[in-house]
C-alpha cells in the first residue's frame, strides 16, 4: 500500500504516452494547425473553468493572511528565480544551455492551484489561505512571469515586447478565467456538481498543448538533441531543486513564527510550480521556437513535485490533533 504512492498516477501515464505517441507520431502540416487551434480553445476553457470553480467566499476569507500570502508571493517569483540562478554552475554542465533555460523558465513560473489546496487539504493545512493564495499567484503570474523572463532570459515574446506578451497571455488566459467568475452565479453549481469528470478538461487540454509541442520538436530533432545522460542530469537538477526549495520554504514559515496550519499552506503553496500556466504560456512567449525541450524540466519536475508533495501530506495528515493557535496578544482557549 505504502509502495502505491510512489507510483506514478494515471495522468502522469498519460503524459508520457503522449510523449511517446508524439515521438512516432508527430502532427504536421494541417494536422499541426487543426492541433494548434483545438489546444487554444481547450486552454480557453480550461480557464473559464477555473474561474467558474473559485468560491469568491473561500477567497475572501482567506485574503486578510496578508503575511502569509506574500511569503509565498516572495518563495515563488524570488526564491525560486534566485536558486535558478545560484545553481547554474551545477545545472549547465549536466544538462547544457537549452535545457538550463527551461530550468530558468521552471524557475519564473506561478504556483499550481488544484494540487496546491489539495495537498493542503489533505495535510489539514489553512484551505482558505490556500484557495486564496493559489489563485492570487496563478493571476499574479500573467503579469510577473513575462517580465521575468524577459528579465532573466531575454525573451520578449513572439518578436514584442514584454507588454505585447503580457497582453497575449491575459487573452488566452486572464479573459476566460473573468468569464469563467461572471458566470459563477448562474453555473456554479452545476461546476460544483460535476467537478468529478470536469478535471477530465484540465489533464486533456494539458496533454493537448504537451503533443502539439513535442510534436513540433519532435519534427526538430528533440530526441536527437537530448542523449539519456542529459535526461538524467535534468531529473537530478529537478530533484535538487525541489529538495532546496521545500527546504528553504519550511525554514522560512518555522522563522518567522507561522503556526503549522499556516507552514502548511506555505509548504504547498510556496514550492510548487504550475503545468498547467506553464505550458500555454511557454507557447506565447517563445512562439516560433523549439518550446519541446524548454518544457521538459517543468514537465518532470511537475510529476517529481506531486509524487514528493504526496507523501509530505500523507505525513503531515498522521499528526495528532492539537487546539488550533491562538494570535499573538490573544489568551488561547483552554
Amino acid at each position: 500500500m505504502a509502495r502505491s504512492r510512489f507510483l506514478p498516477d494515471n495522468f502522469t501515464l498519460a503524459l508520457i504516452a503522449v510523449v511517446a505517441i508524439a515521438s512516432l507520431l508527430p502532427a504536421q502540416g494541417q494536422v499541426a494547425t487543426v492541433f494548434d487551434w483545438v489546444t487554444n480553445l481547450a486552454i480557453a476553457l480550461l480557464f473559464f473553468l477555473h474561474g467558474a470553480k473559485l468560491s469568491r467566499e473561500a477567497v475572501i476569507a482567506g485574503a486578510g493572511h496578508w503575511r502569509l500570502h506574500l511569503l509565498v508571493f516572495l518563495c515563488t517569483f524570488g526564491l525560486f528565480p534566485l536558486l535558478g540562478l545560484a545553481l547554474k554552475p551545477v545545472l549547465m554542465p549536466l544538462v547544457g544551455q537549452q535545457l538550463y533555460a527551461g530550468f530558468l523558465y521552471l524557475c519564473v513560473l506561478p504556483a499550481t492551484v488544484q494540487s496546491a489546496i489539495a495537498f493542503t487539504s489533505l495535510a489539514r493545512g489553512n484551505i482558505p489561505a490556500a484557495v486564496c493564495s493559489a489563485a492570487a499567484s496563478s493571476l499574479l503570474g500573467i503579469f510577473v512571469t513575462p517580465a521575468l523572463v524577459a528579465l532573466l532570459m531575454g525573451v520578449h515574446g513572439d518578436g514584442g515586447s514584454t507588454l505585447d506578451a503580457i497582453g497575449k497571455i491575459s487573452a488566452q488566459l486572464l479573459l476566460p478565467f473573468i468569464a469563467g467568475q461572471i458566470a459563477r452565479r448562474w453555473i456554479g453549481g452545476w461546476v460544483a456538481r460535476n467537478k468529478g469528470w470536469l478535471k477530465n478538461v484540465d489533464q486533456s487540454s494539458i496533454l493537448l498543448v504537451v503533443y502539439t509541442a513535442f510534436s513540433s520538436a519532435v519534427i526538430g530533432g528533440i530526441w536527437t538533441q537530448i542523449p539519456p545522460l542529459k535526461l538524467a542530469g535534468v531529473v537530478l537538477g529537478c530533484c535538487l531543486l525541489l529538495a532546496l526549495a521545500l527546504i528553504v520554504v519550511n525554514l522560512l514559515g518555522k522563522w518567522l513564527g507561522f503556526n503549522i496550519e499556516d507552514r502548511i499552506t506555505i509548504l504547498f503553496c510556496g514550492s510548487k510550480k504550475s503545468l498547467a500556466t506553464g505550458v500555454p504560456m511557454a507557447q506565447v512567449l517563445f512562439a516560433g521556437g523549439s518550446i519541446g525541450v524548454l518544457i521538459l524540466p517543468l514537465m518532470l519536475f511537475h510529476q517529481i513535485q506531486l509524487m514528493v508533495c504526496a507523501v509530505l501530506a500523507q505525513r503531515y495528515a498522521k499528526r495528532p490533533e492539537h487546539p488550533v493557535e491562538a494570535p499573538a496578544g490573544e489568551a488561547a482557549r483552554p
